[in-house]
């Protein structure tokens, strides 16, 4: 299924091109092209969003991830794009000492994270603690065995992969300024046309009032934010921010509201944001350890 995109002119030859994919709103910034070829780039960076969306999608039955779910403890080869993000998984998994753990997607059977007050009960969420853990199942490229009744979600690392990957397509095909953004997590391929850096703003942590706290130079590499300011739940006074804890099933304690990391690649800079919620109040400290540019907001 294709998707629809928009492209308006901003002057002397830059474009903004967008459409949805990933539940998120998608913008591509162009610079010095016509309008064939500002269409030909969204077009292209669409097609390739929805592609991986498509394939590693635990809300589609075609999908990857819905046949390892079907596996019941088979071993299943995968393809090498597949294997890519399971090997990454696994170091992520390793870096972060099991915080980091693509089998805890489970754990959305609990919590869905609408703004409500419905936090669920901690029998229930002890349940579906027990389904998850990356040393469980077996990896070895090109194979894998998942224990039945459990689960691999991508999702905490899709949407950036994604970013690196259109970016990486549309270089291919254009030595233009360009900027690809999903949902706020972005890379850009150098300087602007008239060699500055390109601005970017960092939303304020608050749903109600979606302003820019921080606005950001971007000359190279890519940002991405985690944070709460849409996905939480608030009960008797207290939020529950979206971030999970894979061990007890609950969100992280004392996690900043906001994390934004530069690297220089999207996925990188994703993976960095949601180690250090995961961090809780020691977010700023693990920060300083991994030398990236950082800005946490609380």
């Amino acid at each position: 299924m294709a998707a629809e995109t928009a492209l308006e002119p901003l002057g002397a030859g830059a474009w903004r091109g967008r459409f949805k994919a990933m539940a998120s709103p998608c913008e591509l910034l162009v610079e010095g092209a016509d309008e064939a070829q500002a269409r030909v780039l969204l077009e292209a960076a669409a097609a390739e969003a929805l592609r991986i969306e498509a394939k590693f999608s635990r809300y589609r039955d075609d999908s990857v991830i819905a046949m390892l779910h079907r596996s019941r403890g088979e071993p299943v080869a995968v393809d090498d794009e597949t294997a890519l993000l399971l090997d990454y998984a696994a170091a992520c998994h390793a870096m972060s000492d099991g915080l980091f753990d693509v089998t805890s997607g489970v754990l959305r059977e609990a919590w869905r994270f609408d703004g409500s007050d419905r936090v669920p009960t901690a029998d229930r969420v002890r349940v579906l603690v027990e389904r998850i853990g990356w040393h469980k199942l077996h990896w070895q490229r090109p194979k894998i065995v998942l224990p039945p009744g459990m689960e691999i979600d991508l999702g905490g690392i899709g949407k950036e992969y994604a970013v690196d990957r259109v970016l990486a397509l549309l270089r291919s095909q254009a030595a233009l300024p360009m900027l690809v953004n999903f949902g706020g997590d972005l890379a850009v391929s150098g300087l602007r046309a008239d060699g500055r850096a390109w601005q970017v703003g960092v939303e304020r942590p608050d749903a109600q009032q979606r302003s820019a706290v921080l606005r950001l130079d971007l000359s190279a590499g890519a940002l991405a934010t985690s944070g709460d300011a849409r996905r939480y739940l608030l009960k008797d006074g207290v939020r529950y921010g979206h971030i999970l804890d894979p061990r007890d099933g609950w969100p992280v304690r004392g996690a900043p509201r906001s994390v934004t990391v530069a690297a220089g690649r999207c996925t990188e800079a994703g993976t960095l944001a949601t180690l250090a919620m995961l961090q809780g109040p020691r977010a700023e400290e693990w920060l300083a350890g991994q030398g990236v540019p950082h800005w946490v907001l609380r």
